[in-house]
Formats: C-alpha cells, sequence, structure tokens
C-alpha cells in the first residue's frame, strides 16, 4: 500500500483507517470480533485505527481498542478526539 506522509509530522499512514464507532453495542457487541477486525487492519497494511470516548456506551468502542493493542500499540497510529459538540 502507497503510505502518506500525516501533515508536517513526518509520520507515514496508510491512506485508509480503520473506523470504530460501531464497536460494542453500537453495532458489534462481539468484542472478540471488534478485537480480530482491529488485529487484522495492520496485516491489510491499515495503519490508522479511529475512536472517540463517544463511541458506544460510557467509551466501550475504546475499551475494545484499547484491550486489543495492548503489546501492539506501536504498530498503529491512533486518532481521537476531545469532545462532541
Amino acid at each position: 500500500m502507497k503510505m502518506r506522509t500525516l501533515g508536517r509530522t513526518g509520520i507515514q499512514v496508510s491512506p485508509y483507517c480503520l473506523g470504530t464507532m460501531v464497536f460494542g453495542q453500537a453495532g458489534n457487541p462481539d468484542h472478540n470480533d471488534c478485537t480480530r477486525i482491529i488485529h487484522r487492519a495492520p496485516d491489510a497494511g491499515i495503519d490508522v485505527i479511529d475512536t472517540a470516548d463517544v463511541y458506544g456506551p460510557r467509551g466501550e468502542s475504546e475499551e475494545i481498542v484499547g484491550r486489543a493493542l495492548q503489546g501492539r500499540r506501536d504498530a498503529v497510529v491512533l486518532a481521537t478526539k476531545v469532545m462532541m459538540i
């Protein structure tokens, strides 16, 4: 996959991002399935994962992403938000 530079940071990232808004009760409640998807992303060349504390009830999506990335955090660029307006 052709990588792109993220702004002026010099960080090289994939042009695709794995969105996790529907991980957990908001869409796919199977945490093991969500973890498999997260683990598959870097294998497919996707190294950007998007999450937010407002995805799912009480930040459930971020909890899934956090557990799935234990020991693998250096393999991805994690994008998140500060608040929803």
